[in-house]
């Protein structure tokens, strides 16, 4: 038993593919304003749909949700199956808190109560 798709049949299956990947997906990458999600995110690499991003290039921030994850310089790489892929030049962890430019004593005290 052969099974054979129609081009029709082939290019709505895969659409309604990345439409639920868009969906599933908490990831996103923000590049200025503009907000797109994530289809799949890889160490080195990361894909969005190629028919609603525009290309990207340079510095962008990647978010799971509302919570703030990487801080990247990215390329685009190649297109396949309707994805955009792009590669990081860079890809940092975004801290949390400011870096810490002096020594901080294991034994200092967490906070301090005022005298009363």
């Amino acid at each position: 038993m052969t099974t054979f798709l129609s081009r029709e049949v082939q290019a709505g299956l895969e659409a309604a593919q990345r439409a639920s990947a868009k969906k599933k997906s908490r990831l996103r990458v923000h590049a200025g304003d503009d907000i797109y999600p994530i289809l799949n995110f890889g160490q080195s690499t990361f894909s969005v749909d190629a028919t609603d991003v525009p290309q990207l290039r340079g510095f962008v921030d990647i978010f799971d949700g509302g919570r703030h994850l990487y801080q990247a310089l990215v390329i685009t790489s190649r297109d396949e199956d309707g994805a955009r892929v792009y590669e990081f030049k860079r890809n940092t962890i975004a801290a949390t808190a400011p870096a810490r430019d002096f020594y901080v004593d294991a034994e200092a005290p967490a906070a301090l109560l005022p005298v009363h």
